[in-house]
């Protein structure tokens, strides 16, 4: 129980998920892929997750912690974040991924996360637009991750959904940031988002392979054909 294979439009290096804090993420963005599943409950961890075998699969797996709800957001309790990563450190042998729109949070407890575990932040667009509702400032996302690859954790960002955006102001943003690579995805579920040209698309993977490794997701054909 709790953990599940990934499925969907997952990473494809990630192979299982885990969520011990579950309900209404914080962030409350508008295209939030949870909000297709109706009504969210209060904010909450499952005390049954934690009793998850991280192993049930086998070891050397790479676990997305905390997929479905932003466990580092402002509100999410310190002892449900102790409690959880406590319980991966348990299974050293696995990789885990932690991603969240409020890295500073991450980086708070960056002396308490497993080894061997990616750091990864949402970089929609260098813009603020109404939709990101209440996560931080793109600048403070990418400022957090930076402190957090000083630390030595490998780290990505991932552009999903991609928002139209102004190319050298995001492209210094990435730079500045240093992830080991960039995930690019689009929005899958139509919430009919301001969303950039092939073009500028096609520049930015170009420039940002420059200096990182870029991804794309398979959603992203969408735009790429556009």
């Amino acid at each position: 129980m709790g953990l599940n294979k990934s499925s969907g439009n997952m990473y494809g290096f990630v192979t299982h998920t885990f969520n011990t804090v579950k309900g209404k993420c914080p962030h409350d963005c508008s295209y939030c892929y949870m909000k297709r599943f109706g009504w969210q409950s209060e904010l909450h961890i499952d005390e049954v997750e934690l009793k998850t075998d991280l192993y049930r699969y086998g070891k050397n797996r790479f676990i997305f912690v905390g997929s479905s709800c932003d466990m580092w957001a402002n509100g999410v309790s310190y002892m449900w974040i102790k409690n959880t990563l406590d319980h991966c450190i348990k299974y050293p042998k696995n990789k885990y991924l932690f991603q969240s729109k409020n890295p500073r949070g991450i980086f708070s407890w960056i002396g308490c996360l497993p080894k061997n575990s990616v750091i990864a932040t949402t970089v929609e667009t260098n813009r603020a637009y109404p939709q990101m509702a209440l996560a931080p400032p793109i600048e403070e996302r990418i400022r957090a991750i930076r402190q957090i690859k000083e630390q030595g954790f490998k780290t990505m960002i991932t552009i999903e959904p991609i928002m139209d955006f102004d190319i050298m102001p995001l492209i210094a943003c990435i730079f500045y940031a240093g992830p080991d690579w960039v995930n690019i995805g689009a929005d899958s579920q139509g919430h009919n988002l301001p969303e950039p040209t092939p073009k500028m698309i096609k520049e930015l993977i170009e420039r940002l392979s420059g200096f990182t490794k870029v991804r794309q997701k398979p959603n992203l054909k969408r735009l790429l054909k556009g």
